[in-house]
């Protein structure tokens, strides 16, 4: 059980990232310094950045910019935590390994060490007539792991983006005791207006967590254009944080006995009929 709810801390402060990402690398990296420390400066415990933060998202960009973890992207990571003494969600950055490329977010401690890498573990391959065609197979594979971290505040699940439409992954980690859900995500601007707030209230209310979603910033001149409006939702489905679609930092105080009062007034989570019906993974979660 988190220390939260055994009453030594009940809120602390989360910070997320919309960066405007650049076509350069090293640009990338160079800013995240720079916002990681006003949002440590702010009072954040843990800091967000969003998905393929350190380059373009794109098939074409994801083998281009892919780097080995531990590379020069986890790198500027790592430090970065340990300057600014925060649990650093490092959005996610092409990973290449073995000959493969994977969509994969690392976690840094406070410290410095890496406390996890999550590969996105379901591919965004879509086909809307008309409007928006994507194949993410064409380039990446998929994570076969699903991953959780703890902190002082609360155990906190991850996934990438087109996870966020999978239920059955933030149930399991509701089971498995946590508390909030972050996806560093890039919805377009076919798939943001219609589902991205409303797939983040259907994943909070239905498992009484707090659910944070963070994209890139918007850029009309990019070949995949990002949603933005990166969001946090409370347990109650009440949007609590919402950015616009530029370049922004976006500071929630998650409120745990507030998470708390919500599982006892409405205590889902204990009335389930495991006897007819059952969501498992079939392997634990990592660590």
């Amino acid at each position: 059980m988190c220390n939260n709810m055994l009453g030594a801390m009940t809120k602390f402060r989360l910070a997320l990232i919309q960066l405007m990402v650049s076509p350069l690398k090293a640009n990338n990296l160079n800013r995240v310094g720079t916002l990681v420390k006003e949002a440590a400066s702010r009072g954040a415990k843990i800091v967000t950045l969003p998905e393929c933060f350190n380059s373009p998202y794109g098939t074409k960009y994801f083998r281009e910019n892919a780097e080995s973890i531990p590379g020069e992207s986890t790198k500027v990571l790592s430090e970065t935590a340990k300057e600014f003494g925060v649990y650093l969600i490092g959005g996610s950055i092409p990973e290449k390994d073995d000959g493969k490329i994977y969509n994969t977010c690392t976690v840094f401690a406070p410290d410095g060490s890496m406390l996890l890498k999550y590969r996105k573990i379901h591919l965004f391959d879509i086909d809307v007539p008309g409007k928006i065609t994507f194949q993410e197979s064409e380039t990446l594979s998929p994570g076969n792991e699903l991953c959780t971290f703890d902190t002082p505040y609360c155990k906190v699940g991850i996934g990438i983006c087109y996870d966020l439409r999978f239920a059955e992954l933030a149930q399991i980690y509701a089971q498995k005791g946590c508390q909030l859900l972050v996806y560093p995500a890039a919805f377009n601007m076919t798939t943001g207006p219609a589902h991205w707030e409303l797939l983040q209230k259907a994943r909070a209310v239905d498992n009484q967590v707090y659910v944070a979603a963070v994209s890139p910033a918007r850029n009309d001149k990019s070949s995949y254009v990002a949603w933005g409006h990166t969001t946090v939702v409370n347990p109650w489905g009440e949007v609590v944080g919402k950015a616009g679609s530029e370049e922004t930092i976006i500071y929630t105080d998650i409120d745990l006995k507030y998470l708390s009062d919500i599982r006892q007034q409405i205590p889902v989570l204990k009335q389930k009929r495991h006897d007819l019906y059952r969501v498992q993974a079939v392997q634990d979660c990592r660590p």
